[in-house]
């Protein structure tokens, strides 16, 4: 569990985290967002204690993180993938960081298993691709087997299949009853990945609940109606306090009612309807209505942009966390 009370950061004028309070519960996925410069990566960096509050405390799994005798034991983080000695291969990488806690080889290579890491656990840090160092950051959060698991981003860089592989990872070990903490810019991945989510901006925490309740929340009454008489059901639901929005031909989104209600009047008017849909929010939609005014760092509108080259493919493991 990860207990944030009253948790602020200032550098000099600025103030990154400002008074934030949450609890991270074990046995599900959390997810962190909010936009660029809204604290999250302070915040995590907060609750391993890289950085020191300016107020408030964070605590994890009921002490503060340097109170840890065994910290890797207890809190298995990947903050900055890049934060590794890039003349090591993977493997010594990793037996560094056992010895520190008297972790067994076998763990080692147990984690270089369950990463996906073997084919290059001899290879120099320095020569990886983007994801296969994300690999190596999650191999490196795994090592101690802890309780709880905070991950900045795990899925930067990875492919599709190494995006697959961290979902079904988070979510096996919240089943086991673990705390897992993790940020995201992917919104349809933390769709599918978090039961739970704190949605945060400039610093201070702007939702705090279930997914669902949270879409829930953004979902307005919209409705989709196609109709080939739909210049007389826009005047119709006009007449009935409804605002219409004309998408298309033969395709209104009406908010102010409900889909029971157009369809009712519809029939009473013998317009025929070939489609009447409630439009359903997403989380990705939630966000942004959330953060709308929360965003310090605004893009200029830009043309397309080239893609850059895909990351090496590893191998999913098969393995599971003991």
């Amino acid at each position: 569990m990860i207990e944030a009370r009253g948790l602020t950061k200032r550098y000099g004028a600025k103030t990154a985290v400002d008074g934030m309070s949450f609890t991270v519960q074990p046995g599900k996925v959390t997810g962190f967002l909010g936009p660029n410069g809204a604290g999250k990566s302070t915040t995590m960096r907060m609750v391993v204690g890289l950085d020191r509050p300016t107020a408030g405390t964070v605590a994890v799994n009921g002490r503060p993180y340097a109170q840890h005798r065994a910290p890797l034991r207890e809190v298995g983080a990947l903050l900055d993938a890049k934060a590794v000695h890039t003349g090591r291969s993977a493997y010594n990488h990793l037996r560094v960081m056992a010895a520190t806690h008297g972790i067994s080889r076998s763990r080692v290579d147990e984690v270089i298993e369950m990463t996906g890491l073997g084919p290059v656990a001899r290879k120099r840090v320095g020569g990886f691709s983007l994801g296969m160092g994300q690999r190596l950051g999650i191999a490196s959060a795994l090592l101690g087997d802890p309780h709880t698991l905070i991950l900045d981003e795990p899925v930067n860089g990875l492919d599709p299949e190494g995006v697959l592989w961290v979902r079904n990872l988070v979510r096996y070990l919240a089943g086991q009853g673990r705390t897992v903490f993790l940020s995201s810019h992917l919104m349809s991945e933390m769709a599918l990945t978090a039961d739970h989510i704190i949605v945060v901006g400039r610093g201070r925490v702007l939702a705090d609940a279930p997914v669902q309740d949270v879409v829930a929340r953004a979902s307005g009454t919209a409705v989709r109606v196609r109709s080939p008489q739909a210049a007389a059901l826009e005047e119709l639901l006009r007449r009935q306090g409804a605002t219409v929005t004309s998408v298309e031909h033969g395709l209104l989104e009406v908010t102010g009612s409900t889909a029971p209600a157009i369809g009712d009047a519809a029939a009473s008017a013998a317009i025929a309807l070939h489609e009447l849909t409630p439009v359903q929010s997403s989380l990705e939609d939630a966000y942004l209505a959330l953060t709308a005014d929360e965003v310090e760092y605004h893009s200029a509108v830009a043309g397309p942009t080239t893609p850059s080259d895909a990351p090496a493919r590893a191998t999913a493991p098969t393995g599971a966390v003991r």
